[in-house]
């Protein structure tokens, strides 16, 4: 998994490219646990995500409560979002 940051004022997208699976959550959570205060909007680009594992779903529920709920997803393939309809996540983040 690879993340690239792009910060925009307030708001920090992450690009992501590649598996966000149990070996890449733990780079995910300490790259959400970094944001400064400053930073009041996340977007999570997954158009370079092929495959989430439950810990990568667990990450993405750790970022919506970090946020405070401002966290949207971005270019979700069908194979992902299928993953976070089935287990109910897809209900709580924003996904366009």
């Amino acid at each position: 998994m690879n993340i690239e940051k792009k910060a925009d004022g307030e708001e920090m997208t992450f690009v992501f490219t590649g598996w966000l699976d149990t070996q890449a959550a733990p780079v995910l959570d300490e790259a959400v646990k970094d944001l400064s205060d400053d930073v009041k909007s996340l977007v999570f680009d997954f158009g370079g995500v092929e495959y989430i594992s439950s810990s990568g779903i667990r990450q993405l529920v750790a970022a919506h409560k970090k946020m405070g709920g401002n966290l949207k997803l971005l270019h979700v393939s069908a194979d992902i979002l299928d993953v976070l309809n089935m287990t109910g996540v897809s209900k709580r983040l924003k996904i366009e």
